[in-house]
């Protein structure tokens, strides 16, 4: 029989058995989500007392050019420095006397790092007169592995180095301007290096761990993240035929008495930039021997007015809308002539009023003539066509890179009516130049140009750059018709002896234009003068584009003659491009 006597200890035993449960199902509770639920975040933050943390630090990538050679790779390079106070320490110790005396130590050291001994002696006898418990004096600076090795083999207690990651450039500055730099901090400042700075840079890795009493570090507690270099990029850069247009322009500009110059070269079934070289021209290893504005990339962040190479984007869009064909009609236009509209429109040489062919108008390169033709089609059509062939867009992303300025035809006045049928009034780069340029020598199929071939993983997978756009921006027929017209300006055009590539037929056109004065007006005698054409013409290969700044020699595009001509051949050299076969069409006349 229970009675209330026996009923309540019982009671009170069940409800202190369920107090102890609740409590120790808390804890357990509690302990689950300490050590398995929140157990990252709870080590991470007794990391902050107790543990410690090292960055591991992966490479930055390389980049090479379409063939694989290197432009520009990160090296460990080693700063080392000797602690005197430990040698004097070492030289006097009787009872465990050096195994390589200093006298002969410092002689050691000198050889291997190509210093003299003499002056190595002193230098470290002059810090420690200075300060007799010195324990720092740097010896070098920047030395390679090998030097590492044989400084270490030496085993000197108190020789030690600081290592350190630097960016070098091995082929100098070829392609430099292209290719960019890194700042002091290893951040990217120009080129490729800001361009492709997410494949080159590395994701670093970490070391964690945790201490006991007097910091030491507690076994097992290490944990590794391993760090990821940067990836591979891999340019559509020739680095030879780059080196090779990088002397040659250079020569070129300072014998025309220019302030600089440029080539550009793009492969016509691809839209691959081959060449994008420049003079003056920077060498990424020393930036400070080259003067602060040259650290860039002129020949894609300078637009200019193009001039007369775009005068066959004026004959396109009258070939496709106004029935003009190179031969007919024909319009007459003397050398200077006043138009209705209050404009005055001049070519650059004096002659009589002729009945210009279309053709004849390119060949002479007549402002009036283009001014004439131009019109037949509205300002609207003709801004078409201007933005078809790439004015206002630009080319790769290249940091900084300039879109050309392209005014709406609402913006044209009187004189622009008639200056933007033959390239004044708008701005490109001459990357834009060779890209529409690209364009008549496909067939009228333009492919958005490249720079970039890929990227390559530190793991080996390889990541090829998206397929450029393609789009037919002009007839076949019409690229055809621009062609012909094109080879008879070199042909029949001022400059046709001096731009002869032997072998092969040769389109070109010259471009002459005025250099804004920065007060709305333009600098007076002085022009940024360009010749752009392709080859071979029966089977068109690679564009090139020469530009020189304000050349003083010979003023006019005809200074760019020699350039182009010694560009052309190069080219069709390097990349064994097959002669021409298929003989020149008779010539188109130039007048009536």
């Amino acid at each position: 029989m229970t009675t209330r006597a026996t009923r309540s200890p019982r009671r009170r035993t069940v409800v202190a058995l369920a107090v102890i449960l609740s409590i120790l199902g808390v804890f357990i509770v509690r302990l689950v989500d300490i050590q398995v639920v929140s157990a990252d975040e709870h080590v991470s933050q007794s990391l902050k007392y107790l543990g410690d943390r090292t960055s591991i630090p992966g490479q930055r990538g390389s980049v090479v050019d379409a063939n694989g050679t290197v432009l520009a790779e990160s090296v460990t390079v080693y700063d080392w420095n000797m602690d005197p106070k430990a040698m004097n320490a070492v030289e006097t110790n009787e009872d465990d006397p050096p195994e390589i005396p200093w006298a002969e130590a410092s002689t050691k050291i000198a050889e291997i790092m190509g210093l003299n001994a003499d002056e190595l002696r002193a230098g470290v006898a002059a810090a420690r007169e200075e300060n007799p418990d010195t324990q720092w004096y740097q010896l070098a600076k920047g030395l390679n592995a090998k030097t590492f090795t044989e400084l270490k083999a030496l085993k000197l207690p108190y020789l030690h180095f600081d290592e350190r990651e630097t960016r070098v450039y091995p082929n100098g500055a070829v392609a430099g301007n292209v290719i960019g730099f890194l700042d002091g901090s290893g951040a990217p400042q120009a080129g490729i290096e800001k361009m492709e700075t997410q494949c080159l840079a590395p994701t670093n890795g970490e070391e964690t761990y945790r201490k006991g009493t007097n910091n030491v570090v507690i076994p097992g507690s290490e944990q590794r993240t391993d760090a990821v270099n940067g990836g591979t990029v891999q340019l559509t850069i020739n680095s030879d035929l780059q080196w090779y247009m990088q002397q040659m322009i250079a020569e070129e500009a300072q014998a025309q008495g220019a302030q600089g110059g440029t080539v550009t070269v793009v492969e016509v079934k691809t839209g691959k930039i081959r060449v994008a070289a420049e003079w003056p021209t920077m060498d990424p290893n020393n930036l400070n021997a080259s003067s602060p504005d040259t650290w860039g990339s002129k020949l894609f962040t300078y637009p200019f007015e193009p001039g007369s190479t775009f005068k066959p984007v004026t004959a396109a869009a009258i070939i496709e809308n106004a029935g003009v064909t190179p031969t007919s009609p024909t319009v007459s236009a003397s050398s200077k002539e006043h138009f209705p509209n209050g404009a005055v429109i001049n070519d650059a040489f004096a002659h009589p009023t002729y009945n210009y062919t279309l053709a004849g108008a390119l060949i002479d390169s007549s402002n009036v003539a283009l001014s004439k033709f131009g019109t037949m089609v509205s300002p609207d059509v003709r801004f078409d066509y201007l933005q078809r062939f790439g004015v206002g867009t630009p080319t790769v992303d290249f940091p900084a890179e300039a879109r050309g300025d392209l005014p709406p035809t609402s913006e044209w006045d009187n004189q622009s009516l008639y200056t933007t049928t033959f390239g004044q009034h708008f701005t490109v780069t001459a990357p834009q130049v060779a890209g529409a340029y690209q364009a008549i020598a496909n067939g009228g199929e333009k492919i958005d140009l490249s720079l970039i071939e890929s990227c390559t993983d530190a793991d080996g997978t390889v990541h090829k750059a998206a397929d450029p756009e393609k789009k037919q921006i002009i007839k076949p027929e019409t690229a055809a018709e621009l062609t012909r017209m094109l080879e008879n300006v070199a042909v029949q055009g001022g400059n046709a002896e001096r731009i002869k590539v032997p072998g092969y037929r040769v389109t070109s056109k010259t471009g002459t234009a005025q250099i804004p004065d920065g007060n709305g007006g333009y600098k007076a005698g002085v022009y940024y003068t360009s010749m752009v054409g392709f080859a071979p013409v029966d089977d068109p290969q690679y564009v090139v584009i020469v530009t020189l700044d304000q050349p003083t020699r010979i003023t006019s595009s005809a200074a760019t003659a020699s350039a182009f001509q010694k560009a052309m051949t190069q080219v069709m050299k390097t990349y064994r491009v097959m002669p021409s076969t298929v003989p020149m069409d008779a010539l188109l006349p130039k007048f009536e």
